[in-house]
């Protein structure tokens, strides 16, 4: 499931090319069934809260996006491509329509660890997009995706402060790992950071909330905004510190990108202990029993 910096990256990217201009919009496959009410109008703005999309198109029609674990852009420039797969929304503007100088290009992005960064198109240059599989496609009155909001918790990517989150991890009995999935705590933290930021802080994910430290849960908190940020460059989520990695300079490679995320059963890069993995909140969770030893740290 994409995490909250590639829902961030999306709404910069579909915000320079389709906000602000009249925008076409259509569900070719029968998928999308609303989507007259936005087709023609003026995009006002793309937002970006956790693992959410808005698309505001004024009087109360807010087109939401949720991608879930299955979802995925293809976006282009030049013309529309033909209707291919299982299609639930396109947008497009003005030069998808116009015959252009030279042929248009695509990029359909694959899974986040797959893809290099590179052959990307320059968001302003972008004609089109096409959405696959995603969670949840609709139409939001204001007052729905206020409800929204209200149920999430605050989003690194936002410039929001940590003190709600701290508020609730601090009266939870429930694990850190645990509440750190949970987005009415820290909206857009995901699998990938849950597993690293826990690493880099060197806490136990089997911690229970009221036990961590406010200090630790605030270094947390920057920490997720720098890596965060630093993931809507290119998709690419690097945790690792050049010190860490074994080639301490150029290009990170895919398998020094992460201490722990996937790489169970390898060598903890710091201790060399193997990184162990068990189910938490859903998904797989991965950690150093060494680097956070604490509480059922060696649970299996």
């Amino acid at each position: 499931m994409p995490e909250g910096n590639e829902i961030h990256r999306w709404a910069e990217r579909h915000s320079a090319a389709f906000a602000g201009k009249t925008v076409r919009v259509d569900g070719p496959q029968g998928r999308f069934t609303d989507a007259g009410m936005i087709d023609g109008r003026k995009l006002k703005r793309v937002l970006a809260v956790g693992k959410h999309l808005g698309y505001d198109f004024g009087k109360d029609l807010i087109l939401h996006v949720h991608l879930g674990l299955q979802g995925d852009f293809t976006e282009g420039s030049g013309p529309l491509p033909e209707v291919r797969g299982a299609l639930r929304l396109r947008m497009w503007n003005e030069a998808a329509v116009k015959r252009p100088a030279v042929p248009g290009v695509s990029k359909r992005h694959a899974w986040y660890s797959d893809d290099d960064g590179t052959g990307h198109i320059e968001s302003s240059k972008v004609a089109w997009v096409e959405l696959r599989g995603p969670m949840d496609c609709s139409i939001y009155s204001q007052e729905k995706w206020d409800a929204l909001l209200e149920r999430l918790g605050p989003d690194p990517l936002n410039g929001d402060g940590p003190e709600k989150m701290i508020a609730r991890v601090a009266k939870s009995k429930k694990a850190i790992g645990e509440l750190l999935m949970d987005q009415s705590v820290a909206a857009g933290v995901g699998n990938i950071f849950r597993a690293e930021l826990l690493f880099r802080a060197r806490l136990s994910p089997f911690t229970p909330g009221k036990d961590v430290a406010e200090s630790t849960l605030r270094s947390i908190w920057k920490e997720a905004i720098v890596l965060m940020k630093a993931g809507m460059i290119d998709r690419r989520i690097v945790t690792t510190k050049p010190k860490d990695r074994p080639h301490k300079s150029g290009p990170v490679l895919k398998e020094e990108a992460h201490y722990v995320y996937r790489r169970q059963g390898r060598p903890c890069s710091i201790s060399g202990t193997k990184i162990l993995t068990k189910v938490m909140a859903g998904r797989n969770l991965f950690w150093c029993p060494v680097c956070q030893a604490g509480q059922d740290s060696k649970a299996e």
